[in-house]
């Protein structure tokens, strides 16, 4: 299983390295009063990763709100405690 992802992962470096080496054309890029210049395939990229890194962000948050949701609930796995009608009252003798 090791090795398919890595070879994934392989073969998606490569068809990326090649998107970036086909787009060279040079742009400028504004962002927040910022200018720059630099090649679409960098831009693109650099969008790309942000991106990601924007939505594991938003995930990361989702899985700790669920966690702590979890946490404040009763266990289904727990048996009840004791309660007064669980409790059996001695009978009386003759």
């Amino acid at each position: 299983m090791i090795w398919v992802a890595v070879s994934a992962g392989l073969i998606l470096l490569v068809l990326l390295i090649i998107f970036i080496l086909q787009n060279q054309d040079r742009v400028i890029v504004h962002y927040l009063g910022a200018a720059g210049e630099l090649s679409l395939g960098m831009a693109l990229l650099i969008a790309a990763v942000a991106g990601g890194i924007l939505v594991a962000i938003a995930g990361a948050a989702r899985i700790l709100q669920l966690r702590n949701q979890r946490r404040h609930l009763p266990s289904p796995s727990a048996p009840p405690g004791p309660t007064t009608t669980d409790r059996h009252e001695p009978t009386p003798g003759p």
